[in-house]
């Protein structure tokens, strides 16, 4: 059963990256403004009857429905793996908080307190005097004070 699953999800991948990648192209945009056009062109044919207006109606509605499970499905997927990547660079620099690997993992509240340190942070880059300096979260305040005796002296 979970090999048959994991088999659609595959197919499901595949599919969803194609589509989603066809949907993005200049073709794409070129067919969908000829289908309205067409669709606008057939108006006084049909006499611009409710079924003429349920036809795109209907169409684009459905186009949207499938698009959205299919666009998010593909968004997922990248996001998952620029969320690793982040946390690659972020486990292998030894200045880089280990806390921020899998922040998008914590609650609201956990992630506004470590916003907090950022503020502080930033609030500490502001008063140095090389704007690329840049301090660990753990290590802020003190690398700070470090900085100010040294230049004191």
């Amino acid at each position: 059963m979970k090999a048959k699953r994991k088999g659609q999800r595959k197919l499901f991948d595949k599919v969803a990256a194609k589509v989603t990648k066809a949907a993005g192209s200049p073709a794409a945009s070129v067919s969908a403004i000829l289908i309205v056009v067409v669709w606008a062109l057939c108006g006084p044919v049909f006499d611009y009857s409710e079924t003429w207006q349920l036809v795109i109606n209907t169409g684009t509605t459905i186009i949207t429905f499938l698009m959205v499970f299919v666009i998010q499905q593909s968004q997922n997927k990248d996001t998952a793996a620029l969320h690793m990547k982040l946390n690659e660079l972020i486990a292998s620099s030894p200045q880089a908080s280990n806390r921020l690997v899998d922040l998008e993992e914590l609650t609201e509240a956990e992630i506004e307190a470590v916003r907090k340190y950022y503020r502080k942070i930033a609030l500490l880059a502001e008063k140095e005097a090389d704007i690329h300096q840049s301090h660990s979260l753990d290590e802020a305040c003190d690398n700070h004070l470090r900085k100010v005796k040294s230049n004191r002296k």
